[in-house]
């Protein structure tokens, strides 16, 4: 069972101390007891997968692709650690990280349980 979670507050981003608006210029961290357990890790990144990712397979041309997209920069560098952490070994570019060997597509797809609801 899954279950949900919705609140409603009046000015909750203010007391919450989040700001609002355009997040790409947000510098953003991975907090340490995320990083000090693997499992935690873990489900780090797939809620940023299931946000802002995708698994590509085109087997007529041998391609395969695991992608994170994003325009914040330090979100990237987080799920790039992340992915290294893990021991991975993801490209980054302008906007986006990618795994593309076929091996560790499957396995870090399997990993985090990417789209296994």
């Amino acid at each position: 069972m899954v279950g949900f979670l919705r609140i409603y507050q009046k000015q909750i981003s203010s007391r919450l101390g989040i700001p609002t608006g355009n997040r790409s210029e947000t510098d953003i961290s991975i907090p340490r007891w995320i990083l000090k357990k693997r499992s935690f890790l873990l489900r780090y990144l797939r809620g940023l997968y299931e946000a802002e990712g995708s698994f590509c397979v085109h087997k007529p041309s041998y391609t395969y692709k695991f992608l994170f997209s994003n325009r914040n920069e330090s979100l990237l560098r987080n799920v790039y650690r992340g992915l290294k952490i893990l021991g991975f070994h993801p490209h980054i570019s302008k906007y986006k990280i990618q795994i593309s060997k076929k091996e560790e597509v499957y396995r870090i797809r399997d990993l985090i349980q990417f789209r296994q609801y």
